[in-house]
């Protein structure tokens, strides 16, 4: 790799280390010119994936979109941000291992709900009225009702498994 400081043709690697959870690679490096040293960081290329829209055009994935939704459905919830970061990378992961180049936005939603749903009952309401478009109260009043029911089930199947 030339030098960006002296421009000489080439450098040699002093360091290497994983980072991202070795989604890539940060190298320390050495020109051996003028001694000085910089920081390289290298990544496999992805493919695009590009997200098909309900009105029927077409845009590149923006994972920072990603992120701004969830944590816009997160907002004044007791969830970090590191932990919002580390769901919208699951989502985006998850969307890259079915091995398409192209997905629908509904897909995108339904996802984003599936994780919202486990982590977080309010920023799942959140989401969910503005991408389910709730027509009125009542469409709110059945997901939350939904959500209830759930709920309950859950609880039943768990005293359950707890009292044999």
């Amino acid at each position: 790799m030339r030098c960006p400081f002296c421009n000489y043709h080439d450098s040699r690697v002093v360091d290497s280390r994983s980072v991202d959870d070795g989604a890539s690679i940060r190298r320390r490096r050495e020109c051996p010119d003028c001694g000085r040293r910089f920081t390289t960081y290298e990544k496999y290329e992805e493919t695009p994936l590009v997200v098909n829209k309900k009105d029927g055009r077409r845009e590149l994935f923006d994972s920072k979109k990603l992120l701004n939704g969830l944590i816009k459905a997160f907002e004044k919830r007791p969830i970090s941000y590191e932990k919002i970061k580390e769901m919208a990378d699951h989502i985006e992961r998850e969307l890259r291992m079915r091995g398409e180049s192209e997905v629908r936005s509904e897909v995108i939603g339904e996802l984003v709900m599936k994780h919202l749903e486990k982590t977080d009952q309010i920023a799942y309401v959140r989401f969910a009225s503005v991408y389910r478009q709730f027509a009125d109260v009542n469409n709110f009043m059945q997901e939350l009702q939904r959500i209830i029911n759930n709920n309950e089930n859950k609880e039943r199947s768990d005293a359950n498994h707890e009292n044999p």
